[in-house]
């Protein structure tokens, strides 16, 4: 039962087929130091029926449940769970991301610091907890984007630094903000849809600052598959999507050679390693879609609060930045 106040802090939890996860969840959420919170639970129409009486199993969590009667993906059923929610602060986590009990003490502790921001949290691999799954999001010029820090070994957490956007796995976002901005992108289904986000709210005037002690152990890609076709289809057709709506002018026609090389070089590789039916889709529905995504451009360049170098300047500019952070994702920095 929720509280009769509105909570500090709304946790929004989206699941789908997810039992194998879920009760690890809710029990670190359980075990938070920090107190005022509500979960609100969106289930994707499960057929494993994780969310079953799960109400009844946690009574120290101000728990709601939301059952959908489809699988509408992670961007629409997020911004369900963002419309119930009820705090000033919105806190996504996926099922498959374990919070330490001071996870959201941390992460609200850096908003008292820090006006104007949304925030990203560390990440650290659930099956191999020497190795970082991320430390917020990197966006490249070329319009792709990767988790900072990916496999590479978790070093001391220091204060909390500038990163371009939060992995919405596990981030904390003003919730008017989230709302104004449209909160995400219901065409993406799922994937990129954080990146979208992260870009829109820095367009706006916010900041994303990544919190490094507010620590989720993360399993990742649980529902979908790590490198599946799914994520593949789904990344890199919202990916273009992404950079035709939100890079600002000039710099959408300074990188856009890139871009399109970048998307180029994208179906070669998956070509050769045997997922080309994946990558030619993405990329075939990406331009079937781009009409759509460019009628979208107007209102969001319109609600721009700051200049567009200002963006661009949190974006890492190297051409080759891609290549370089892809090779780095390939060879864990561990014994």
């Amino acid at each position: 039962m929720a509280p009769q106040h509105a909570p500090e802090v709304s946790v929004v939890i989206v699941c789908w087929n997810s039992a194998a996860y879920l009760p690890r969840c809710l029990h670190a959420l359980q075990a938070q130091t920090y107190r005022d919170f509500e979960v609100i639970l969106v289930d994707n129409a499960s057929t494993d029926a994780p969310t079953t009486e799960v109400v009844s199993r946690y009574p120290n969590l101000h728990l709601r449940v939301e059952r959908l009667t489809a699988n509408v993906g992670f961007a629409a059923a997020s911004n369900v769970g963002a419309r119930l929610a009820r705090g000033p602060w919105l806190a996504l986590l996926n099922p498959d991301a374990f919070a330490a009990p001071d996870w959201l003490e941390k992460l609200l502790k850096a908003a008292s610091s820090h006006s104007v921001s949304f925030f990203a949290s560390r990440q650290i691999q659930a099956a191999r907890p020497l190795l970082l799954d991320g430390e917020g999001d990197v966006y490249y010029s070329s319009g792709l984007a990767l988790r900072q820090n990916y496999n590479v070994r978790h070093f001391p957490p220091g204060p909390p630094r500038e990163v371009f956007s939060a992995c919405a796995a596990a981030a904390l976002y003003p919730r008017q903000e989230y709302l104004a901005a449209g909160g995400f992108d219901e065409d993406y289904f799922a994937y990129h849809e954080d990146v979208d986000l992260g870009f829109r709210l820095r367009l706006r005037g916010l900041r994303c600052f990544l919190v490094p002690d507010a620590i989720v152990h993360h399993v990742g890609a649980a529902s979908s598959g790590f490198r599946s076709g799914f994520a593949i289809y789904h990344g890199h057709r919202n990916l273009v999507w992404t950079y035709a709506k939100d890079m600002p002018a000039p710099w959408f026609w300074l990188y856009l050679p890139l871009h399109l090389a970048t998307n180029l070089a994208s179906i070669l590789y998956f070509l050769l390693v045997g997922q080309g039916a994946s990558i030619v889709r993405a990329k075939l529905d990406a331009v079937r879609g781009l009409p759509r995504a460019l009628r979208k451009r107007p209102l969001i360049q319109a609600q721009r609060r700051v200049s567009g170098s200002e963006v661009v300047r949190h974006m890492n500019t190297n051409p080759v930045g891609p290549l370089e952070g892809w090779i780095s994702r390939q060879w864990p920095d561990v014994d």
